[in-house]
């Protein structure tokens, strides 16, 4: 299955609600902090939602 390396890289000082839990429902929270997640439908469908705060790669 392949994986997914999600990188906080801009922060959610005056973002709205939906979107900071979003990132802390990802793993993240802190500028530059990296997780990664199996490549889900509910996990690109999260991304979707903080795509202008994150940067996604695919890993093996």
């Amino acid at each position: 299955m392949a994986r997914l390396k999600v990188t906080q890289v801009r922060s959610t000082i005056d973002r709205k609600e939906p979107q900071k839990r979003t990132i802390a429902a990802l793993g993240l929270g802190r500028i530059r902090r990296s997780v990664v997640h199996n490549d889900t439908p509910q996990i690109r469908g999260m991304i979707r939602a903080v795509i202008h705060l994150v940067e996604v790669e695919e890993i093996d």
